[in-house]
């Protein structure tokens, strides 16, 4: 069973971010690295806020963790040891999604980013979040800036960190890149796509050729190997009328799928029925899904109420 261990809270400087972006309700606009030979023990947070990435160099350790009524628990107050400006991401309008992904070479992992208008950035950087040998490029959108900027969202192949892909919310478009190539556009056509992510471990694919997407109230699957139908191989419905806005995939291979509804739903891929449910489990829309690293057996569950939930499978 898995158990806390720490749980921090770090306020971000105002001089670092004076006046924070909105953002798009689904966002993913957050990132962590942890440095797990750091002494004392510290991890570093991407967030970006505007046209801009800022990093914070967060003190962690300590064993206690305090709880309130009904076994809720509170964060404790931690210091912020450094901060700064990314300089290797100017974006010219609002970031609506960063990942960091691991990369072959050891002490050093890349970040991503994606703006309002499909305008993608890839940097690679070492353990301290420094730019390395100035690595780095960027992609601009097949219309080249042209259509109506909204919600955009980023996610690499976990096989293969230099492909990419970008779904873009109004222009229904999930394009496919290595690293600055253009591979293929996928067109959801029906609904606007809101999360995207490439599936671990799917059964009768290879790692890295199948991506899930969010659109509507649909959860829809694409393999990148297959021409016909534009590559999409199941469509999984579900409650008429409630957005999708979160999904994610586990190293055992099932995929979870929640939203407006306020219901996490995990499935099974060899027969895409639901291999658990858990109703109303967040007090309002859930925008942000997680499998525990430690155990597919446990999934975390992000509300717009900046709950953070823990749900055993």
């Amino acid at each position: 069973m898995l158990e806390v261990q720490s749980l921090k809270k770090a306020l971000v400087p105002k001089s670092l971010i004076p006046n924070p972006s909105p953002g798009n309700l689904q966002s993913t606009r957050l990132a962590l690295h942890v440095k797990e030979d750091a002494s004392p023990p510290s991890c570093w947070v991407y967030v970006a806020s505007g046209c801009r990435i800022y990093k914070v160099l967060v003190r962690m350790g300590g064993s206690f963790v305090y709880q309130g009524k009904e076994s809720l628990l509170i964060p404790q107050e931690t210091l912020v040891l450094d901060s700064a400006v990314l300089n290797c991401c100017p974006h010219r309008s609002e970031i609506q999604s960063i990942v960091l992904a691991e990369t072959e070479s050891s002490g050093s992992f890349i970040l991503g980013s994606v703006d309002s208008y499909g305008h993608l950035i890839v940097s690679k950087l070492d353990g301290s979040g420094d730019d390395v040998n100035n690595f780095s490029f960027s992609v601009s959108p097949r219309d080249f800036g042209a259509g109506e900027s909204g919600w955009a969202g980023l996610c690499f192949n976990p096989s293969q960190w230099s492909m990419a892909a970008v779904a873009r919310s109004f222009c229904k478009s999930i394009d496919i890149y290595d690293q600055d190539i253009h591979l293929r556009t996928l067109r959801t056509r029906l609904w606007y796509p809101s999360s995207l992510i490439f599936m671990n471990n799917f059964y009768g694919g290879s790692e890295g050729s199948v991506l899930a997407v969010a659109e509507g109230s649909q959860l829809t699957v694409w393999d990148l190997r297959i021409k016909e139908n534009s590559g999409c191989v199941h469509r999984i419905c579900g409650s008429v009328g409630d957005m999708v806005y979160a999904v994610c995939s586990s190293p055992a291979g099932t995929i979870a799928a929640g939203g407006a509804d306020r219901t996490v739903t995990v499935y099974d891929p060899r027969r895409w029925c639901a291999l658990s449910r858990w109703l109303n489990c967040s007090k309002y829309e859930i925008t942000g899904l997680a499998f525990s690293s430690l155990s597919s057996d446990y999934i975390y569950v992000q509300g717009v109420d900046y709950e953070v939930l823990l749900l055993k499978l």
